[in-house]
């Protein structure tokens, strides 16, 4: 039992001392893109939706005055990295490891 108490202290002390070691997947998702968890629904300007934070319960917000602009803003379309694009582009796809292409 004491081992057990031990083994359980231990991970509650890396979960408070390793950052994002707890935070819910879509939260570092949007924290990810530089963006910003809100509680409501709709984002304030000049910030756009773009996912969601804690476990689908707020909103993922990014700023589009910054130089991160979704993919869509900028007229590309997101594709899986096995297809190749004629032509890449700047922007941001949901899926991290996805790319903006303006041609497909």
């Amino acid at each position: 039992m004491k081992l057990f108490s031990c083994l359980m202290a231990l991970l509650l002390f890396l979960l408070q001392a390793v950052p994002g070691l707890s935070l819910p997947r879509d939260t570092l998702h949007c924290l990810g893109y530089h963006g910003y968890c809100f509680h409501s629904k709709s984002c304030p300007e000049p910030f756009v939706a773009f996912g969601t934070c804690s476990h689908r319960q707020k909103t993922c917000c990014i700023d589009t005055t910054s130089n991160f602009h979704t993919c869509q803003d900028e007229g590309g379309h997101c594709v899986p990295p096995a297809i190749d694009c004629l032509e890449e582009q700047e922007g941001l796809c949901a899926h991290r490891k996805w790319k903006c292409c303006a041609e497909v």
